[in-house]
């Protein structure tokens, strides 16, 4: 590989991504060691709660379905020129209107999917659209304005899930979803005299039957691709970008700063929404009381660093991240290892993937040494 080369591999994000990963894997491996415990067998553990069931990858997927989803919120918002640390927020409504709808609204199979999901998601777009209106017409910074929003949203969550005409009897929940609002992918395959079957001659689809593996992972790679589209291929993504990289030259082009600002934050929203609504119609069927944030809208931040803030970089930082999550689950019971090992090579990640400049000064610091090497075997 000739040194031009070798130079553009250096500089690319991909580079430093998979750089940030590695040095992550290996500051967690230091901090095990101090701890006391075998690094390698730590990282065994991890991945053998991914991959050594069908079921760890099928679970594996579901636990990172969400994060792609508010990653690409963040990512979208990120693209604009927009910082949305609302996904939490817009997430905790997105997972109310679905619950709301699934459970009191009486529609056909399918359709009352896709009107629960939609429900989800216009409420979590319209709770972004706030942001955006508050900075479009007022100068209210998206970060202020996104954080007081998440804890409106969990209080007027909490407040809506305990009313008696909501709530389920004895709980602090909502009623549970109806069945034809569900997005599961194997219920009418397991009670099928096919699905019987394979059960009964294939271990593998009876350990996969188990899960309550749904629909929600293809919606997030649709939507993916969906924004990666509106974002290179449309007017309204040139639009928006124009306006996150100068919105005063964007203004004297003709283009609505204020409308595009409030059009990028509920686009942002509803992303966020779609990431609640899937989760509640896919795996927990209910929305309940809340005594702190759940934490999947600030990991999106997360999951839109590692992934480059691009909609298509989110997908495998979504994988990723999910991976760690549920794998390092494993660790409390394989070794009595801290669940905390995990959350320090995640936050390594993402420091080393915030500080590209640091690799970048690292790389200048070594050159001159290389070319004094190389001039001193001249000699």
């Amino acid at each position: 590989m000739s040194d031009e080369k070798r130079k553009l591999l250096a500089a690319s994000p991909l580079f430093f991504t998979f750089f940030s990963v590695l040095t992550g894997l290996l500051v967690g491996a230091l901090v095990l060691l101090i701890s006391g415990y075998s690094p390698l067998k730590a990282y065994h553990v991890i991945i053998d709660g991914i991959f050594s069931r069908p079921s760890y990858i099928v679970y594996t997927v579901i636990y990172s379905t969400p994060l792609i989803m508010t990653g690409l919120s963040v990512a979208f918002a990120f693209r604009t020129g927009l910082f949305n640390i609302g996904a939490e927020g817009q997430f905790i409504m997105g997972a109310l209107g679905a619950a709301l709808a699934g459970a009191f609204l009486h529609l056909p199979p399918v359709l009352h999917a896709i009107v629960a999901a939609l429900a989800g998601i216009a409420a979590a777009a319209v709770w972004g659209g706030i942001a955006g209106f508050l900075k479009a017409r007022f100068g209210v910074n998206e970060v202020i304005a996104t954080i007081m929003l998440n804890w409106t949203a969990l209080y007027l969550n909490n407040f809506i899930v305990t009313l008696p005409s909501i709530k389920r009897t004895a709980t602090n929940a909502t009623a549970f979803i109806l069945d034809s609002a569900r997005i599961e992918i194997l219920p009418l395959w397991k009670v099928s005299e096919a699905g019987r079957t394979w059960r009964a001659m294939h271990p593998f689809w009876h350990d996969i039957f188990r899960t309550p593996f749904n629909a929600g992972i293809l919606v997030a790679l649709f939507l993916a691709f969906f924004c990666w589209w509106i974002l290179n291929r449309t007017t309204l993504g040139y639009e928006l970008r124009a306006v996150g990289h100068n919105a005063d030259c964007s203004e004297h082009t003709g283009i609505n700063v204020k409308a595009r600002m409030i059009s990028s934050m509920a686009i942002a929203g509803g992303l966020a929404g779609a990431a609640g609504a899937l989760h509640v119609l896919g795996w927990t069927r209910q929305a309940a009381e809340l005594a702190a944030m759940e934490g999947l809208g600030f990991d999106g931040i997360a999951v839109a660093l590692i992934g480059g803030s691009s909609p298509i970089g989110c997908i495998p930082a979504g994988l990723l991240f999910g991976a760690l999550k549920y794998g390092g689950s494993k660790l409390q019971f394989a070794l009595r290892a801290p669940i905390e090992v995990v959350n320090i090579v995640i936050g390594s990640i993402i420091f080393f993937v915030a500080m590209p400049k640091l690799l970048r000064i690292i790389r200048r610091w070594l050159e001159p040494k290389k070319r004094q090497g190389g001039d001193s075997h001249a000699a």
